[in-house]
Parts: C-alpha cells; structure tokens; sequence
C-alpha cells in the first residue's frame, strides 16, 4: 500500500513551486515543467523520494533512533508540532538557536534551567520572591518555554533531522550536515537539494502539504516504534495485575496527600511573611502619661 497516493499530493498542492524567476538550477532535475510562470514540481520523484525517507526513519526508529523537527516559518509551526508531539518526538517550531546541534551540552543547560523555574513557580516559590525578582524569573521563563518547549525532554543529539523549508533553516543545516546528521527535507525550487540527505521535491509554503509530510514522517516514527517493540518484547510495559494496580493507587493517594500538606505549609509560610508588614503599617497607640 502507498504512503501517501498521487491524489493527495495533487489536493495538497505539493506540485506547486516558486516562480521562474526565483530557482536553483540544481533543482532541474526535479521539475516537470512550468506554468503561469511557476514551476511544477514531478511528483513521480516525490512519491520516490518520500518511500526512501520514510523507510529511512522507520528503519532508524526500530533500532531506537530520534527524529528532531524543524520548521519555524508560519505556515510550518502547527504541523511541526502537532506531528512531533503526536509520535513523541523533539521539535523546533519558534526559533532555530545557533549552536543547537554543535553546542548541544550549552543549550542542554538551559533546558535543565527552564525545568528548574518550572519547578519553582509550581511550588509556590515565585510568591516569595521579591516582585522584581518573580517578575524578572516569569519573563526567563515565558523566553525559555517559547524556544526550548520543543526539546525539553531531548537529552542527546538526534540521529536524524526533518526541516520544512530548508532554505529558511540554512544554520540548522550547515550545524547537521557539520555533524553528519542526515536530513530529511522538503526542498522548493528554490533551494540546493545536494545539501540534503534525502530531498523530497515539494511545496514548502502551502500548509496542506507542510500537513501531509509531517504527517507522513510522524507515522514512518509510529511503525519504526511498533517494530522495535516487536523485535524487544521486553520495552513493552505488562499489564499491571490488580495487587499491582492497587498499590499504585496507594501511592498516588498517599502522593496527592503530601501535596496537599506541602501546599498548606507554603501558604502559610507565605502568611507569615506578609504578616509583619501588617503589623508594621498599624500605628500602635501611644501610652497615657501618669496622672499627677
């Protein structure tokens, strides 16, 4: 069965590419001809390419590979994330940071520092900071979640990278190419498809189709999953027996329980300190002189 068919790549407009006037001549190769002054792309190789890509990452994924996902442009921010999140992948979607891949350990960092506010602000703990403080921390943190929220559970480089606009990502690009990463991209007519890996020739400014190949890659993500756990048995977790499942339920119990407590005593630590500035703006009263 196909993975995607000629009709869907047709109704996402994947075939379009840029004008005439905007090429690179290494493109040529895959296009079919031109129309209105926009080239069209063959979608004969796209369908060839996208069975290479996709058999690559699945293939990758079985043997406990990652796939990182990179499109920052508008029209590739949801699908990006939407299809990432849905195969349990990392992605970046706002801002490709330099150094994400070739300074790697540093950006790890400010990951495990955007955890540890998150941690801070759930305990309560931003309240009890001075007000230009818990400010100046909330502003780190709303940065910090906007750029790294994608990659907050990627402890190590990917194997593989997939990147909708390849031209607009150059430096995500260069830094895996640099590393030898491959990549997996959409290439326009306008872009260099010899620095890519596997190029999949399509339209990288409609929605539908930036859709469609994200869709495509999270579910060659999905079966290279369904196969290692068939080759490992063993990284499937077994049902739970009732005993099992009862003791769970104890322990989230008792769990929820502390939490509640904790949260008593923070709020009444957070009493305690607004209490003295109250006492302090009541006037005490002065005492009467000695009758004579």
């Amino acid at each position: 069965m196909a993975i995607v068919t000629m009709r869907q790549l047709l109704e996402a407009r994947v075939h379009f590419g840029h004008q005439t006037r905007r090429w690179n001549p290494k493109m040529r190769r895959f296009i079919f001809g031109e129309r209105n002054d926009i080239y069209i792309i063959d979608l004969q190789q796209t369908l060839e390419r996208i069975e290479t890509a996709y058999a690559f990452v699945r293939d990758l994924v079985a043997g406990g590979g990652s796939v990182l996902f990179i499109g920052t442009k508008q029209q590739a921010q949801d699908p990006i994330a939407g299809f990432a999140e849905k195969c349990g992948m990392p992605y970046i979607n706002e801002r490709w940071l330099g150094g994400m891949l070739t300074n790697f350990e540093t950006i790890h960092k400010r990951v495990q520092k955007m955890l540890e506010l998150e941690r801070l602000l759930e305990a309560g703990d931003f309240a009890l900071m001075p007000k230009k403080e818990a400010l100046l921390k909330s502003r780190e943190l709303a940065k910090l979640q906007k750029n790294l929220n994608g990659i907050r559970h990627m402890t190590k480089r990917p194997q593989c990278v997939f990147i909708i606009d390849t031209k607009k990502e150059h430096i995500g690009v260069t830094e895996a190419n640099k590393l030898g990463i491959p990549i997996v991209g959409i290439v326009d007519t306008n872009v260099d498809p010899d620095l890519i890996t596997f190029p999949i020739p399509g339209n990288d400014d409609a929605i539908r189709a930036n859709e469609l190949m994200s869709k495509m890659i999270a579910e060659a993500v999905i079966e290279g999953r369904y196969i290692a756990s068939k080759r490992n048995p063993g990284l499937v977790a077994p049902e739970k027996s009732d005993a099992e499942k009862a003791e769970f339920a104890a322990n989230q119990a008792t769990a929820r329980t502390q939490a509640v407590a904790a949260q008593a005593e923070r709020e009444a630590r957070l009493a305690a300190t607004k209490a003295p500035a109250a006492d302090a703006s009541v006037e005490t009263p002065a005492e009467s002189s000695p009758e004579a």
